[in-house]
Formats: C-alpha cells, sequence, structure tokens
C-alpha cells in the first residue's frame, strides 16, 4: 500500500490527487491522507505531496467539467473538515465522480458519496453558526478583529458574509488553532495569512480592554429577563462550544 501524504491546504490536496491519480498504481492499492500521521502503518510506503498550483488547476478543471460545479463545492466544503480522512474520502469520491458523472451526487447509498456528503454537511453547519456567533473587537482603535477557535476551517467560508456587511472597515477573523487571518482591508480584497503566537497573543489582550466589548457586554446583560433564564434551552441553541469567544460569555 502506498500513502499519499501532504499538508492540510487545499491547494495540497488537489495536488494529492493529482499525483496519487498519475501514479498508476491502482485505486486499490494507495490511501491518501493529511498529515500529520498520527500513527503510521507498517509495511506501508509514505509519499510527501508538496503543493503545486499548476496541477490544483487542472484538478479543479476536471471536477467542473466532468463532473459538476456543485460537486466541486461540495468537495470544497468536505475538505474544510478536520478529518485526516477526508483526503481519501474526496479521492474515492472523485473515482466515482469521472465514473458516472454528475448523476454521482444522487449516488446517496455508496459510502463514500454519503461519508463526504456528512464532511460536507458538518462543515457547512459550522459555518453557518459561526457566521452568528462571531465578535468582534476594536485593535488600537484602526482595525476591528476577532479570535475563533473552529473545529472546522471556515475562514474562507464565512469571508463573503463579512465582507458583504462591511465592505468599508478594516477587520480580521483569526483562526487560534490553524493559526490563520482573514484579513480584509477597507475597500479592498480580502485574504489569507499566517499569523504569530505572539500576535494572538497581543489580540488577546486587546480584546480584554476593549471599551466596545465592555458596553456590548453591559447591554447583553441588562437586556436579558431573569425570570425567563433557561440554560437547557440556551445551550441547545448557542453551544458551550462557541462561547469561549463570544464578548457576552468573557470574564
Amino acid at each position: 500500500m502506498v500513502v499519499f501524504t501532504c499538508h492540510d491546504d487545499f491547494e495540497a490536496m488537489m495536488t494529492c490527487i493529482y499525483d496519487a491519480w498519475s501514479a498508476r498504481l491502482g485505486h486499490s492499492n494507495i490511501k491518501l491522507m493529511t498529515e500529520p500521521v498520527a500513527e503510521p502503518e507498517l509495511f506501508c510506503q509514505y509519499r510527501h505531496i508538496e503543493p503545486d498550483p499548476e496541477k490544483c488547476r487542472k484538478v479543479i478543471r476536471s471536477v467542473r467539467g466532468k463532473i459538476s460545479r456543485n460537486a466541486y463545492q461540495d468537495i470544497y466544503r468536505a475538505a474544510m473538515h478536520w478529518s485526516p480522512e477526508k483526503l481519501d474520502i474526496i479521492y474515492r469520491f472523485l473515482v466515482l465522480g469521472f465514473a458516472y458523472g454528475p448523476q454521482v451526487t444522487r449516488m446517496l447509498g455508496n459510502p463514500y458519496v454519503s461519508a463526504l456528503f456528512e464532511l460536507d454537511r458538518k462543515v457547512t453547519n459550522e459555518s453557518h453558526q459561526f457566521r452568528e456567533f462571531i465578535r468582534f473587537s476594536r485593535l488600537n482603535d484602526q482595525a476591528l478583529f476577532s479570535l475563533i477557535e473552529p473545529k472546522c476551517n471556515v475562514l474562507t467560508l464565512v469571508a463573503s458574509h463579512f465582507a458583504d456587511r462591511m465592505p468599508s472597515e478594516n477587520w480580521l477573523i483569526a483562526d487560534k488553532k490553524r493559526r490563520v487571518a482573514l484579513v480584509h482591508p477597507a475597500d479592498k480584497d480580502y485574504f489569507l495569512t499566517p499569523v504569530s503566537p505572539q500576535e494572538l497573543a497581543h489580540m488577546e489582550e486587546a480584546r480584554k480592554g476593549d471599551t466596545y466589548s465592555s458596553l456590548w457586554k453591559a447591554f447583553f446583560d441588562a437586556v436579558g429577563v431573569e425570570a425567563r433564564t433557561n440554560y437547557r434551552c440556551q445551550r441547545n441553541f448557542l453551544p458551550l462550544w462557541y462561547r469561549k469567544d463570544m464578548t457576552e460569555f468573557s470574564g
């Protein structure tokens, strides 16, 4: 068994799919995984694949042209999941997709199709949650920022939502887990950039002393009706996982 591995990055994953397919070792003789590989298997040969923009574009063109644009969107969202098995699931889905064409998205009885849609569903749900639960603070009176720690990589999925609503603001959303920030300069396109632990620590400190955050917490406390407090209902609509970076539940 040959195991193709790559960084947990969309361009790297598409390149890994291209190289695994081009190796012509037989689909049953290969496996694809994102790094880090937690427990390497005995008697397996591991090949690390570096990202290649051209190979990535070729895979994307093939998926859009031979399967469908909707299938590409499903694959993209599935690739944002945290599971190291996602890449192999996407590869098996593409094997079916290139054989059956657009109808593959209706083959829900196939385990690889259903597995891909399950990844897609979880990523979509989490991105919807963060569109609602992201809270911004003020950084040096120059920009708005938010710190989040999602299970899935949702930054690119929430980007257009906030870009449409705050087009003339300088803002950024930083993923503490992956150390990546989505940066939106005022009236310009957003982009992704790495952030250092020191930069994250600086933002954590800035969030603690933000006047607007204090005002929002005061408003939150003032509008709440204590007699109608229902913590069980509140946890159903707002899981505890999302609260650690929400202004009204901090401090």
